[in-house]
């Protein structure tokens, strides 16, 4: 039997295209997708309405950058590394129902432990998952402890992506250079040679996978751009002891098109430190973000979340109103979290976009977020492929 139409109305409506207000929105869903979005429009006859009075609909959050399998806890590696595997499967899950009851309703894994992520793809009670399974990184590399270490040859990159095609992947991440959280690896230092980070990226685009990588240091940003890489994460120019001129990078990346991610946002946690290192670093990593912005790139909003106790999985929140204040603007920091984020997610068709055709991925907030950022954490409803999954908080 056909199920029996829904009908969303509310008083505002972001278009997360031309980044204006629709008033008076009426959003008309059948199953899982959007059939109309109008203004003031009638209700078809024997709908089901959902009256949210004073509220903005915008299309459901997409976090680019999250960790599911890592807790938000004091110690996330520890933590996980006390798990079985059954056990770390349910925190994962649990770690994207919170995403989903904060408004996030589209998440992209960026590094997993054993392909777990890929086991939660297509549940009712989650969001959707874009997997890229474990990183693929080098022997004691960053994150090696996900799984995904293999020998710096091109044949043990062409091997690892292979694997990862074979079980579904997503998305390849490679880990192009270390990162903060793995003792023993060096930010500023690039983890494959140039070769084969190249042969990594050739591998997964003739088997159709696109390919991110995690990169401070400026060499293997440079590294990966020459790769061919389809997106790029972090991209703090990090150096040794401060944060390095760009060059001739920022117009490189600008005209390139491929998508940077500005992993951003701290929900506010007592005692939580900022490490002098990053603290120091900041002024002149938002400096560098603003002269990406401004030559042209498609800058994404995501978050890292799980990674440290002040990156709970639904921070997404905290990391738009962070790019809106430093970078982006209210509307370039939603469009990142949403139509913009589908596209770099490979989703352009389906996600990001209240509009007939697209699922019925809802957020709706208490507020106008395009004059109050605090307004997206006041979740008055949130609807995943048109089931009502959260009715405030």
């Amino acid at each position: 039997m056909r199920s029996a139409l829904l009908a969303i109305r509310s008083g505002a409506l972001f278009d997360s295209v031309s980044g204006s207000l629709l008033p008076d929105p009426v959003v008309i869903v059948d199953g899982g997708t959007i059939v109309s979005v109008g203004s003031g429009t009638p209700v078809p006859p024997h709908a089901r309405v959902v009256d949210l009075p004073g509220a903005t609909l915008l299309p459901g959050l997409i976090d680019t950058h999250a960790h599911l399998a890592f807790d938000a806890g004091a110690d996330p590696v520890s933590a996980l590394a006390a798990r079985d595997e059954e056990q770390v499967l349910a925190a994962m899950a649990a770690a994207a129902r919170t995403a989903l009851l904060g408004g996030v309703t589209t998440v992209r894994d960026l590094g997993d432990l054993h392909y777990l992520s890929l086991r939660l793809r297509g549940r009712e009670d989650l969001p959707t998952i874009v997997a890229a399974g474990p990183p693929i990184t080098t022997p004691g590399g960053h994150c090696h402890f996900l799984g995904g270490a293999v020998e710096a040859s091109g044949n043990a990159v062409r091997a690892a992506v292979a694997d990862r095609a074979g079980r579904g992947a997503d998305v390849v991440k490679v880990m192009a250079s270390g990162g903060r959280m793995t003792p023993g690896t060096r930010m500023e230092q690039s983890q494959f040679p140039p070769a084969v980070l190249r042969a990594l990226v050739d591998e997964a685009h003739r088997r159709g996978l696109p390919v991110v990588a995690h990169a401070h240091g400026t060499a293997s940003i440079r590294e990966s751009l020459d790769a061919g890489v389809d997106g790029l994460e972090h991209v703090t120019f990090w150096s040794a002891d401060g944060v390095d001129e760009p060059g001739d990078l920022i117009g490189r990346i600008g005209r390139s098109r491929v998508p940077v991610g500005i992993v951003a946002g701290n929900a506010p946690v007592p005692g939580a430190v900022t490490s002098p290192a990053v603290r120091e670093r900041t002024p002149r990593i938002i400096a560098n973000f603003r002269g990406l912005h401004e030559a042209g790139a498609r800058l994404l909003v995501g978050t890292d979340a799980g990674i440290e106790v002040s990156k709970p999985h639904d921070v997404l929140p905290y990391a738009i109103a962070q790019a809106s204040d430093v970078v982006l603007g209210p509307v370039g920091a939603l469009r990142s979290a949403t139509s913009v984020a589908a596209a770099a997610c490979g989703l352009a068709g389906s996600k990001g976009r209240l509009a007939a055709g697209f699922d019925a991925d809802v957020l709706a907030v208490d507020g106008n977020p395009l004059t109050d950022p605090v307004a997206l954490r006041r979740v008055r409803a949130v609807f995943a492929r048109g089931q009502a999954v959260a009715a405030g908080r």
